[in-house]
């Protein structure tokens, strides 16, 4: 048994581990200046106040919090300042769209202007139950507004919006005055041809006996498909980008091909057929085949020149102009009929142009007895010419797609039916609406840029199981035979053997008796 002197000893040692583990808490730290035996004093009291449930799972936060609360009188009041978000950027460049210039007179805007009165079609585009909302719209107006203030246009007009997957695009249609229109920048074609001629002249290759087919040329500016200039920008107050021409090329292209759109004007289209170019192109594209489909009119709004030669009226129309004497159509027989509907954008034909061009058509020249052979030769080659629908063709016309209509009508209310819009809304271009009321009407996209393709799709099924293998002795395998068996196979074919070499030995015995 333990002493008293021992028992002294070790309360004694005890004594002193203690303090000199109290002295070791109460070390202060040389970065907060704080010891440990304070903090824990203050966690546990803590603890004993609060007393939380399961407090262990805890523990690790409440001592975090102790130890702000030490902090948070010595804290200064600066704060970081937070990053700018997106939004505030947006806002910050939209700020611009709302400042007016003080240089600007109440009698400059009394002017006739090309700036569409957005405010007023959103208003009706309300009523058909499309749109994107007053203030998005209020924002495109500003914007807009932008626009002409900064181009010599003669006219603009609201497009609409196209979705993509990483951001949408605002869509402007504008027509220059007579002589602001500038040229496009076709010069890399040309760079590149000569560039591919000199490398020839200096590293001569053989040259191919292959006569590609000649390429289709692009419509001329302010004609066809390129007859209005389209801008596009990504939010209301983002600078304003003018998209390129459209090439035959690109729409024949567009045609064989579904893409969603991203958002970024220089992305490469990676589809197969290739698409000759990135997606401004293949957005103007879009923009010229949906045009070409939608685009319509109150019959009557429109009209073609009357005062024509012979020879011109032979040729598919290609212009129209307003109608002084237009009276309006009512809104029950627009929405009863398709006929009161007509289409005042040209078709485009298969050959990727409005109107039909002659590719073997060749300058008139001094050319020898072969020349005049290879075109003999190519003459049944051509294509026969395609004339399309005449503009103003009523809707009636359209054909079906998948069995569906291609149209869609309704009254806006059939409630208030003395105030009600007449809507329009194609079925072939989803997103594609127009609406007439008296002398007003517009036209409208919102949506992905995509052609109605059908139902949605549904994989094929899968093939029937293969039939198992049909018994029968053809196909059947034996069993092996045994050591016995095998045994016994060997005696009958050894005995076999045996007597056919006795018949032919005695069979020569004959022979040689009867010689």
């Amino acid at each position: 048994m333990e002493t008293a002197d021992e028992n002294r000893d070790k309360t004694q040692q005890t004594l002193q581990s203690a303090a000199s583990l109290k002295a070791f808490m109460m070390k202060n730290s040389t970065e907060s200046n704080l010891n440990l035996y304070d903090h824990l004093t203050l966690l546990l009291m803590k603890v004993m106040d609060e007393q939380p449930q399961n407090a262990v799972d805890v523990i690790e936060d409440m001592s975090r919090d102790v130890k702000r609360g030490l902090f948070k009188d010595k804290q200064s009041t600066l704060r970081d300042l937070p990053q700018t978000t997106a939004a505030e950027l947006l806002a910050e460049q939209q700020r611009v769209l709302f400042s007016r210039p003080e240089e600007a007179d109440q009698e400059e805007e009394l002017i006739e202007t090309p700036l569409p009165n957005v405010s007023e079609i959103g208003f009706y585009l309300e009523q058909a139950g499309v749109g994107l909302g007053r203030e998005e719209m209020q924002r495109i107006f500003l914007a807009l507004k932008q626009l002409v203030e900064t181009q010599a246009l003669l006219r603009c007009r609201l497009w609409g919006k196209i979705l993509g997957t990483e951001g949408s695009y605002i869509i402007a249609e504008v027509e220059y005055r007579e002589g602001e229109e500038g040229e496009e920048e076709e010069s890399t074609e040309e760079e590149e041809r000569e560039a591919e001629t000199e490398e020839n002249e200096m590293d001569p290759l053989p040259q191919s006996t292959y006569k590609p087919q000649p390429a289709v040329p692009k419509e001329a500016l302010g004609t066809g498909a390129n007859k209005y200039v389209y801008y596009v920008c990504k939010e209301p107050g983002l600078p304003w980008v003018k998209l390129p021409s459209v090439s035959p090329a690109q729409i024949t292209v567009a045609r064989q091909i579904r893409k969603f759109f991203t958002g970024r004007l220089d992305s490469p289209i990676v589809s197969y057929p290739p698409f000759p170019g990135n997606e401004a192109n293949y957005l103007r594209a879009q923009i010229a085949r949906i045009s070409a489909g939608t685009q319509v009119s109150p019959q009557g709004f429109f009209q073609t020149g009357e005062e024509e030669g012979d020879e011109e009226d032979e040729s598919p129309r290609d212009s129209c102009e307003v109608n002084p004497d237009f009276e309006g159509v009512p809104v029950a027989e627009m929405t009863e009929s398709l006929s009161a509907w007509v289409h005042h954008v040209q078709h485009i034909l298969q050959q990727g142009r409005c109107t039909w061009v002659k590719l073997t058509v060749k300058p008139e020249d001094d050319s020898n007895e072969e020349g005049e052979a290879e075109e003999k030769e190519e003459e049944p080659d051509e294509p026969e010419p395609e004339v399309g629908p005449p503009l103003l063709t009523p809707l009636s016309q359209d054909a079906e797609l998948f069995n569906a209509p291609p149209w869609t009508s309704k009254v806006s209310s059939t409630l208030t039916a003395q105030h009600a819009v007449a809507v329009l809304r194609s079925n072939l271009w989803p997103g594609a609406y127009a609406y007439a009321y008296g002398k007003k009407f517009e036209n409208i996209y919102f949506g992905w840029g995509l052609k109605y393709a059908g139902e949605g799709y549904s994989p094929p099924v899968p093939p029937l199981p293969q039939k198992e293998y049909p018994s029968g002795p053809e196909i059947t395998e034996a069993l092996d035979p045994s050591l016995e068996d095998e045994q016994i196979l060997k005696d009958a074919y050894e005995e076999q053997q045996d007597a056919q070499e006795e018949m032919e030995a005695s069979d020569e015995e004959d022979e040689e008796d009867d010689d």
